[in-house]
């Protein structure tokens, strides 16, 4: 008799599964749970039954595959519920993301519980198990650095020998409804980030904690004042100030050894040595940024960090591009992140590539195998995904086996995906073995077809490091989690080893910067393309007219901070106003006009006006402009029934003209058949003629028709992809009033010749740039910023 098992419906027959049982498997897997945990699923048909209706039910409303994340809520669901009447209940919570968290699904499920009876209060449900909140990373970060500080410094004395279960607690009893793997992440990378890697020190016992070692302890944290103090002063100092190393306490080159969490080996010094020798004992830094996407202003941060740092120094800077991703590389994407360096003021001491060092990082992944650090993997993608995934069944395979299946994806005989070659080691953030090679058929902008496998970012950017002898590799904070894969990597292959510093991101306040976003809002149509000015990329900003001295002047003030910073864009524009303040001449221009026809015009030919450049320094020189007896003011300077206190043009209230020296007085106002004022009629006189007018106005005379955009903020809330105060998404966010187009503005025939990116103040309007749109005799404008913050703002 055959055997089975698991009941009538997931049958084994001598051994093999039956077809039935084979689909469950295969639904149970494309939840993200492993074969194993599947087929020991199977086993139970109560649960197996419970989840594949989950499942069924869950596709149906999802209409499309499951996410991992859900599946695990979903598989949490089906075996804690004992309420079967509950469960489609539940599971459109859980479908439709409204239940999106652990701590959520276990709300749920005391709930229910606890409240037996039909019907369920839905409104008192979703109230009591926080349907619907969303706990966003900042939020996590702010509540995880609130606990940490709190206990800094007892950290500091016991190190990893501290309670980490007590910081995990106290955020998560501050955010009740964030995720707790989350949470776990985020106090693993600011403890890191506080205490260096694991040292020999700190897989002792717990020691008990002496007098002497509180005094320290006492020490090192008035130690920590003093820098944080010297932190917050750098940002009145300049940004070469800043970075000369005085407030940064980084390490000289070649005392890499005294970073601490530094990796030393017996062929440290050595290595060391060699460095010196081939630098001179020069700081060397890189700027390697992805060649998929525009640079935005967190990067002008990232380009003043490290050529600032190598210039502050007298040392060189890398620009060095990671072209491991040839599926998403364009050219246009090299051409302008090179041009986006040269505005920003830096001039690379050498333009490199990832992709230079292709055939050295092969044969360093060859050595790599052969040393018994690296092996290839079956593993799917899906597989290496999310957190404590299986172990490889490949990991021990034979140096010789991984040799030849290396080679052979080096010569097309895997398919992408049916191979990966892995290195052994774990990381930071609990991720084990990441990958170092991957099968990619895409042919390579620079190497065309000459390879097929492509290595990773946790391969190539230390080992690139280490080719280039750099001595400070800055990076910005998230990629504090590869730091143990960059030190374990140069030293798996004894090559010189530079250090990793991380420092805090610098993000906008009512922006979006993530190239998949700037894309969808292209493809929207509620944006141009990448350099629409109302985007803070950094073509975004020049063609909006952002003079490149003010970037890297906000950048200086912001200061080199390892805390992640979000700043108020007119911090930004405020920098930008400084800087055009003096550079930028005076014109006039007038955006919406009302003709004024001077009666008793004092010439009998236009009089050329002599215009000072800057008011306030005329030894910067001077331009024409035509006054003759027809002008144009704007509309709203000039009002036939004043409200009290308005100064400008009135009924027995006359104006002066700017830098005319004349006053005009209103004599007749003329109107169109619907009662809407056509133009005005008026006198003039010398200013010094009489009493000093309340106003000066500014005005044109034979001006030219430009097109002038007036631009103001895309998203109408501070963070727009934060689901709690946008719950439709950032899309749902855009400000309709961001761009308004003035496509008959008059401006003086001063600007006649005026270039693509010149810059003027328009007098009483604000700052503004060439378009490069504009052609011959039809000059477009942008305008960069007004002449003083909005007061409407916040």
């Amino acid at each position: 008799m055959p055997t089975c098992r698991f009941g009538p419906k997931f049958l084994l027959v001598s051994g093999v599964l039956t077809m039935a049982a084979l689909d469950s498997l295969a639904l149970f897997t494309g939840l993200g749970l492993s074969e194993h945990k599947a087929r020991e699923t199977l086993k139970n048909a109560a649960l197996s039954t419970q989840l594949r209706d989950a499942a069924t039910q869950a596709q149906q409303t999802l209409g499309s595959t499951i996410d991992k994340a859900t599946g695990t809520l979903l598989y949490g669901l089906a075996s804690r519920l004992r309420d079967t009447r509950r469960l489609s209940f539940l599971v459109s919570y859980i479908a439709s993301k409204k239940i999106h968290t652990e701590p959520q699904l276990s709300a749920a499920l005391e709930y229910v519980r606890s409240h037996p009876l039909d019907p369920i209060d839905t409104m008192d449900f979703e109230q009591e198990c926080g349907v619907g909140v969303m706990v966003t990373p900042e939020q996590i970060e702010e509540a995880v650095e609130a606990t940490i500080n709190k206990h800094r410094a007892q950290i500091l004395v016991e190190r990893y020998r501290f309670n980490m279960g007590l910081l995990m607690g106290e955020a998560r009893a501050a955010l009740k409804w964030a995720d707790g793997k989350m949470i776990k992440h985020e106090v693993d990378m600011q403890v890191l980030h506080l205490l260096g890697p694991k040292m020999e020190a700190d897989l002792e016992k717990k020691p008990k904690v002496a007098k002497a070692r509180v005094e320290e302890t006492d020490q090192r944290a008035a130690k920590d004042v003093v820098e944080n103090a010297v932190e917050a002063a750098g940002q009145t100092l300049s940004l070469m100030e800043q970075l000369r190393g005085e407030a940064l306490k980084f390490h000289k080159p070649g005392e890499n050894y005294k970073t601490p969490g530094y990796v030393i080996t017996p062929h440290t010094m050595d290595l060391l040595r060699q460095h010196l020798e081939i630098t001179g004992g020069q700081v060397r830094t890189r700027f390697p940024p992805e060649p998929n996407g525009i640079l935005h202003i967190g990067h002008a941060k990232a380009i003043n960090f490290n050529f600032g740092y190598a210039k502050a120094n007298n040392g060189i800077c890398f620009l060095r591009f990671d072209d491991t991703n040839p599926e998403k590389e364009e050219e246009k994407f090299f051409t302008a992140i090179c041009d986006m360096v040269a505005w920003l003021g830096y001039t690379p001491y050498k333009v490199t590539y990832a992709s230079d060092y292709f055939d050295q990082l092969y044969a360093w992944a060859v050595e790599l195998i052969h040393r018994g650090q690296a092996y290839v993997c079956h593993q799917r993608g899906e597989e290496l995904k999310g957190h404590n995934p299986l172990p490889s069944p490949w990991r021990d395979r034979p140096l010789e086996e991984s040799l030849l299946l290396f080679e052979a994806m080096r010569k097309g005989k895997f398919s992408e995906g049916e191979a990966t070659l892995r290195m052994k080691l774990v990381m930071e953030d609990g991720k084990m073995d990441p990958v170092a090679y991957r099968v990619k058929y895409t042919p390579h902008h620079r190497t065309g077809d000459k390879w097929c496998i492509y290595p990773t970012y946790d391969y190539t950017h230390c080992l690139c490091d280490s080719i280039e002898h750099i001595t400070h590799s800055l990076c910005t904070k998230e990629f504090q989690a590869r730091r143990s894969s960059y030190f374990w990597l140069c030293n798996a292959l004894d090559v010189y080893c530079p250090v990793q510093w991380e420092y805090g991101r610098l993000n906008l306040h009512y922006a979006v910067v993530s190239k998949r976003k700037i894309l969808q809002l292209v493809a929207a149509g509620a944006v141009r393309d990448w350099d629409d000015p109302r985007l803070f990329t950094l073509t975004a900003l020049q063609r909006r007219g952002f003079p490149p001295e003010a970037i890297n002047n906000f950048c200086a003030r912001v200061g080199v901070t390892v805390a992640q910073t979000t700043m108020e864009p007119h911090l930004l524009e405020a920098c930008v106003r400084d800087v055009l303040n003096d550079t930028a001449p005076r014109a006039m221009a007038v955006l919406e006009s009302l003709r004024v026809v001077i009666t008793n015009f004092p010439a009998a030919k236009p009089l050329e006006i002599q215009v000072p450049n800057f008011p306030a320094d005329e030894t910067k020189g001077f331009h024409q402009v035509p006054f003759a007896p027809i002008v144009f003011i704007e509309r709203t300077d000039f009002k036939e029934e004043p409200e009290p206190g308005y100064k400008r043009l009135a009924w027995g209230q006359p104006v002066g003209l700017r830098h005319t020296g004349y006053v005009i007085e209103l004599q007749h106002v003329i109107k169109d058949p619907s009662g809407c004022v056509e133009s005005l009629e008026v006198t003039c006189r010398r200013a010094d003629a009489g009493e000093k007018p309340k106003a000066f106005i500014h005005w044109v005379s034979q001006p030219l028709i430009c097109e002038i955009r007036l631009y103001d903020r895309l998203f109408q809330h501070k963070n727009p992809e934060d689901p709690a105060e946008v719950p439709g998404g950032f899309l749902s966010d855009l400000n309709p009033a961001s761009l308004q187009v003035v496509e008959a503005a008059l401006v003086d025939c001063s600007v006649a010749l005026a270039k693509p990116f010149d810059k003027f103040q328009f007098e009483r309007l604000g700052y503004f740039s060439v378009d490069p749109d504009s052609r011959q005799g039809q000059l477009v404008f942008n305008r960069t910023v007004t002449l003083k913050e909005d007061p409407g703002k916040v």
